[in-house]
C-alpha cells in the first residue's frame, strides 16, 4: 500500500530542493561561475527550467489520485540529470569550480546525488503505484 502522505511530502521535498537549491546556489540566478562550469545544462535557462520542474513536483504533490505515470516521468527526468552530472564529473574539474566560487563548487558536488535520491523516490512511487493497480 502506498502511503499518500509520504508521497505528498516527497513531492514537496523535491520541489523545495529544486527551487530553493537553484536560488541559493545560483545566488538568485547571478552566479556566473555555476553557469560557466556547465553552460549547456546549467545555463540561466537551464536553471530556470530546473525550478519549473520543481513547480511540476509541487503541483503533483497536490494532485489527488494515481501519480504513477507522472512519477515515472519524473524518475526519467532525474535520471537524465544524474547522467549529465556523471558526465560532467568525467570531463570537468571540480576543484577549479571551487576555486572560482564556493557555492558553485558545493552545487556541483551535490546536485547529482540529490537528483539520484529523488530519482529513486519517484521510481519507488511509480513501481508501488503499478503494484497497487494490480491489486
Amino acid at each position: 500500500m502506498l502511503n499518500s502522505s509520504l508521497v505528498k511530502q516527497g513531492f514537496i521535498a523535491a520541489a523545495i530542493a529544486n527551487i530553493s537549491g537553484v536560488l541559493i546556489f545560483s545566488k538568485g540566478l547571478t552566479n556566473t561561475a555555476l553557469m560557466e562550469a556547465d553552460p549547456v545544462v546549467m545555463s540561466s535557462f537551464g536553471l530556470i527550467m530546473i525550478m519549473v520542474w520543481g513547480l511540476a513536483y509541487l503541483g503533483a504533490a497536490f494532485t489527488p489520485g494515481n501519480l504513477r505515470w507522472i512519477a515515472g516521468a519524473f524518475a526519467v527526468e532525474k535520471l537524465v540529470y544524474v547522467v549529465c552530472w556523471l558526465t560532467w564529473f568525467s570531463r570537468d574539474n571540480l576543484q577549479a569550480v571551487y576555486e572560482q566560487d564556493l557555492f558553485a563548487g558545493i552545487f556541483y558536488s551535490i546536485y547529482g546525488l540529490n537528483d539520484a535520491v529523488f530519482m529513486v523516490f519517484f521510481a519507488w512511487v511509480y513501481l508501488k503505484s503499478a503494484s497497487a493497480a494490480k491489486g
